[in-house]
């Protein structure tokens, strides 16, 4: 297919590479986002098969979109707002402060004190370790207190990197993610799809 894609290339002079590049930026992150949004609902299914799948998931109107730039926990706390955080995240390369926070949120909600030893542990494991595969960038005091605590593990343990690491978010890449093309689309009345599909 490539020869076909220089040809139709050479027989549209007049439409701008910018353009299409931008449009292949929303078609990229139109598809990382539904992939969270799949998983996000997959994870969901087992609790709930009766509540509709994908209720949660629609596109969300405009106005609700704006909602997002007025506070950071407005975005979090909506299912479709995350889900596009995270894909934003992801291609900034630093998705592993969200799904850090994430693991935290479902750490603090733990009951079992078993289970909330083994989940510390992987925590451990994969975000704060030195080499961990998603390792979050803390300082070097703050991870030493928390190989100390998770021996003993409580719902605090991880209290003080999960602030860090929102205020880090918060900071940097929220401000970006609202400034993104993609967060301006959901922000205007045209639907995305006219949008990236161009004339």
């Amino acid at each position: 297919g490539r020869m076909e894609r220089g040809g139709r290339r050479r027989s549209e002079p007049e439409e701008p590479d910018k353009g299409r590049m931008k449009r292949t930026i929303i078609k990229d992150w139109k598809t990382r986002l539904s992939y969270f949004l799949q998983n996000s609902s997959n994870s969901n299914k087992r609790k709930s098969k009766k509540a509709g799948k994908h209720r949660n998931y629609f596109r969300p109107s405009p106005e609700e979109a704006q909602l997002w730039s007025e506070a950071f926990d407005e975005l979090l706390a909506n299912k479709y707002g995350l889900a596009a955080f995270r894909a934003f995240l992801k291609s900034e390369f630093c998705e592993e402060n969200i799904e850090f926070w994430l693991a935290c949120e479902d750490f603090k909600k733990t009951k079992s004190p078993q289970k909330l030893t083994s989940k510390a542990k992987k925590i451990y494991n994969d975000f704060i370790e030195k080499e961990a595969p998603k390792e979050i960038n803390i300082d070097f005091q703050t991870k030493n207190m928390i190989a100390q605590n998770i021996q003993e593990a409580t719902h605090t343990c991880f209290s003080v990197a999960q602030k860090r690491v929102y205020s880090l978010m918060e900071n940097n890449s929220y401000p970006r993610f609202l400034e993104s093309e993609f967060y301006q689309e959901l922000c205007k009345k045209t639907p995305i799809s006219r949008a990236a599909q161009g004339t």
